[in-house]
């Protein structure tokens, strides 16, 4: 599969996180599941500056006002790293799911940004149908 498919079927382009091995919420419990271990707060990173050419042609955009595309695809691309990054740690912790999931976003200088995506990995223990 090429480059440009993968990326054109990628699932966070349209407005999603596919959930894995690892259950994210943004509750502070997981349905049908008691939280038995609370493991730690886990997060991911990124610093993103958007290229040349897209801060160019978002900068033109940006004239005429309303959405400018360029910007998205760099805003959702550093999301999601980010949330792949904090996957990859609550992976590491061992956790069934990670609770209480955000985002922050700063921007440290015209046209960087941090964007954070952390939560907190617990192992859960399925409930008993009554």
């Amino acid at each position: 599969m090429s480059e440009t498919s993968t990326e054109a079927a990628s699932p966070y382009r349209v407005g999603f996180e596919r959930m894995e091995q690892v259950i994210v919420t943004t509750g502070n419990d997981v349905a049908g599941h008691q939280i038995i271990q609370y493991l730690a707060i886990v997060r991911g990173i990124v610093v993103r500056a958007t290229s040349f050419g897209k801060g160019f042609i978002g900068s033109f955009k940006a004239l005429a006002g309303g959405n400018i595309q360029e910007y998205t695809d760099v805003c959702e691309a550093a999301r999601h790293d980010a949330y792949q990054q904090m996957i990859a740690h609550a992976k590491e912790v061992g956790a069934d799911a990670i609770i209480g999931m955000r985002y922050d976003a700063t921007e440290f200088s015209a046209g960087t940004t941090e964007v954070l995506a952390y939560g907190t990995a617990v192992k859960l223990l399925p409930m008993r149908a009554a």
